[in-house]
């Protein structure tokens, strides 16, 4: 355990452990529930510290993220502390529910996207993501629980090969249409009033950064398939986010692209 990175609490407060996401950090809830603490140890110290420049960096605009309360970096590992986002991860709604948050989701990725790219300092262009996947291929490190499942018979090389063929299309399509990315915008990292059923904000922004929009649109899409699994509702979905967004012609082909990436980059 690696606890002992957690700040000092107030007298009768102490650290609650919590499961959260897949990242493999330690996260604790104060039990006042005014905060909490994310624990990274070796080489994830990195994405941790990622996270906290991007929140910092988000602090002054006008988006419902976490705020940075403390950080705590020592030879052994990295603390990152911050204030909660009230409600529930979208994930933890049914199917009913989810259908009436939708909307106000849409809404709240769109308005990250409308941030002004110029001005982000992080990258999450192709050029870094397919880098990143190709060092996760070459190590064979790509987790197959993170596959579709009509690709667990497909070795890891051949997928990464497939996609390399429209590389360059895809690359001319993202410097065209750049935005501010989640870069992970899956339910879970969208909290969501348990009551008004209304987005409250986002969370776990360590892959923000300049990219593709049609990087968050996949991921959103294909981890709403979760709640939603029979097809005429993936369809509405579907119709749902593009007719929010204005767009009339949606590029089935770029997200398909960015499905098949995505597993390519974690390991």
């Amino acid at each position: 355990m690696n606890n002992h990175l957690l700040p000092l609490l107030p007298a009768g407060i102490h650290g609650v452990p919590v499961q959260h996401g897949e990242s493999g950090d330690l996260v604790y809830q104060r039990s006042d529930e005014e905060a909490y603490a994310k624990i990274s140890t070796g080489p994830r110290a990195l994405s941790l510290a990622a996270e906290k420049d991007r929140l910092l960096w988000l602090a002054d605009k006008d988006l419902p993220t976490p705020k940075v309360l403390d950080w705590i970096e020592t030879a052994t590992g990295s603390c990152l502390l911050i204030s909660p986002i009230p409600g529930i991860p979208a994930s933890k709604l049914t199917a009913e529910q989810l259908s009436i948050a939708w909307t106000s989701i849409t809404r709240q990725l769109q308005a990250l996207h409308q941030l002004p790219v110029n001005n982000c300092p992080f990258d999450r262009r192709l050029s870094l993501m397919f880098a990143q996947a190709r060092d996760v291929v070459a190590r064979g490190a790509v987790n197959p629980d993170f596959l579709r499942p009509e690709q667990h018979h497909i070795p890891a090389a051949t997928l990464l090969a497939n996609l390399e063929m429209s590389l360059q299309e895809r690359l001319a399509q993202e410097s065209a249409e750049q935005v501010v990315c989640h870069g992970d915008a899956c339910l879970p990292n969208f909290m969501v009033d348990p009551v008004t059923l209304q987005c409250t904000g986002m969370i776990d922004l360590g892959r923000l950064g300049k990219a593709d929009p049609y990087v968050d649109y996949t991921l959103l899409l294909a981890n709403s398939e979760e709640t939603w699994p029979q097809a005429d509702q993936q369809q509405a979905a579907y119709i749902r986010l593009f007719q929010l967004l204005q767009i009339d012609h949606p590029d089935t082909s770029r997200l398909d692209f960015y499905l098949q990436l995505d597993p390519l980059t974690w390991g």
